[in-house]
């Protein structure tokens, strides 16, 4: 399988997916978009699109013009159906694409705490289970496109993860993070943690135990392999 991603910044990799890709010998290709140069494939060329995330806005255009390209670029792969994954920045990526808005959510989210799966809905649908502990990094939401289903929310946010047809999947957190990717989302990003009711401290996150880190990695699995049953539908 021909896998590409979408990278903000150089500190939000892949994490546990590369892993994933490599262990299936997947071949793997990049956009850096925080690159000097950088490139976006043609859609038919790839069978696996994975949007990661970054302390930027969707809105942020002014600041960062090549979101423009980018989103054009989702919209191609999205009307052609390629399976594609969005986290966090990559979901309200899909969202604004898809012709739905992306805010400021009331609160903040960072840390660990707890996602709700909404439970079974229709034929072919991911199911998350009905209460999760997971890693969280945002401070946007966004509306539902039209035609997606919700499957999961959390108190601070009620648009949590969404599904697009048979395999298109936004994530709002990151089952992916590693404690190496935790480590360097803190030390880039820790202006951010201020008090806040979902605003876990430095020490909190940085706790998190190596089977906390296992669950999540292996939901991310899980997400992977739907998705790759997606490729050849």
């Amino acid at each position: 399988m021909r896998a590409h991603y979408l990278q903000h910044v150089p500190f939000e990799g892949l994490g546990s997916i590369e892993d994933w890709l490599r262990a299936n010998n997947d071949t793997i290709t990049q956009t850096g978009f925080f690159e000097t140069s950088w490139h976006l494939p043609e859609p038919e060329d790839i069978d696996l699109l994975i949007i990661l995330g970054g302390p930027m806005s969707v809105n942020d255009v002014a600041a960062y013009p090549w979101l423009t390209a980018e989103l054009q670029f989702i919209r191609q792969c999205l009307e052609v159906r390629i399976p594609t994954l969005g986290i966090c920045l990559g979901a309200q990526l899909i969202a604004r694409a898809s012709g739905a808005q992306v805010y400021p959510n009331p609160h903040k989210e960072i840390g660990w705490f707890p996602i709700m799966g909404t439970g079974p809905q229709q034929p072919d649908t991911f199911i998350f289970p009905a209460s999760q502990r997971v890693f969280h990094w945002h401070g946007e939401t966004f509306d539902l496109p039209t035609g997606a289903q919700l499957l999961a929310r959390s108190q601070a946010c009620p648009h949590q993860a969404f599904q697009l047809g048979r395999s298109v999947l936004g994530l709002q957190f990151h089952l992916e993070t590693t404690p190496a990717s935790a480590l360097a989302l803190v030390a880039h990003c820790r202006d951010e943690l201020v008090p806040g009711l979902y605003i876990q401290s430095e020490q909190a996150i940085l706790a998190a135990s190596p089977a906390d880190y296992q669950v999540i990695n292996q939901l991310m699995v899980e997400v992977l392999q739907f998705l790759r049953a997606g490729v050849s539908c």
